[in-house]
């Protein structure tokens, strides 16, 4: 197991934001994965007095096995998807099935966007510095999609901003963003969820509470 580093994400979230306050100046605009991500991002939106909002990544599943990602897709105003080629070649997935995941997870995120934001309208982050944050990552495949699409919206910045993340997927998503803030990349990585004493589920309407106090 891993050594406990967070009592929870708020604590985490308040760590990170130590860490962060020279973007200040920046007006910064804080995104939080959904659902844990967004509790992390709430506390660093607090410190930096800057716009919280949610980004919604889905996952697409490999066939009969939902929980293997064959890719991941998101939408920032752009719809954009990523794909692991070699889990695709390796399983022989056709295009058909990926091109209907793809369709069926996107109607997802819309689906997602329009419950967290209430009918709400994303913030627009052309020329912003843009915080991305998660309470932890494990592979980066969901990430990469995020910060993919991301780059396609003509922000000023891109930080990805993490608590603890394995070493491999700071290693692939370093060449994605202008700026990477993680505080734990520790060896010996199990899982996320390792590294906090409290990692309970967030819920739904604990990231519509956050979201509606901005």
């Amino acid at each position: 197991m891993g050594r406990t580093m967070f009592q929870n994400r708020s604590d985490a979230g308040s760590q990170l934001a130590s860490h962060l306050t020279h973007l200040v100046d920046e007006r910064p605009i804080v995104l939080g994965l959904p659902r844990g991500g967004v509790v992390v991002a709430a506390e660093i939106a607090s410190a930096l007095s800057a716009p919280l909002d949610v980004l919604i990544v889905r996952k697409l599943g490999a066939p009969g096995r939902p929980e293997l990602a064959i890719g991941a897709v998101t939408d920032t105003g752009t719809p954009q998807h990523v794909l692991n080629q070699d889990i695709i070649q390796s399983l022989g997935v056709d295009e058909t099935y990926i091109q209907q995941q793809v369709k069926d997870q996107l109607a997802e995120v819309h689906h997602r966007q329009q419950i967290y934001r209430r009918g709400r309208s994303g913030i627009d982050t052309t020329d912003r510095t843009v915080i991305v944050v998660d309470d932890g990552i494990a592979t980066g495949a969901t990430m990469r999609a995020a910060l993919t699409a991301l780059k396609l919206s003509a922000l000023k910045h891109l930080v990805l901003a993490v608590p603890v993340a394995s070493p491999h997927a700071l290693d692939t998503l370093q060449s994605s963003v202008d700026e990477l803030v993680c505080l734990h990349s520790p060896i010996h990585f199990f899982a996320v969820g390792a590294f906090y004493s409290d990692f309970s589920q967030t819920s739904d309407d604990e990231v519509i509470m956050l979201l509606d106090k901005q």
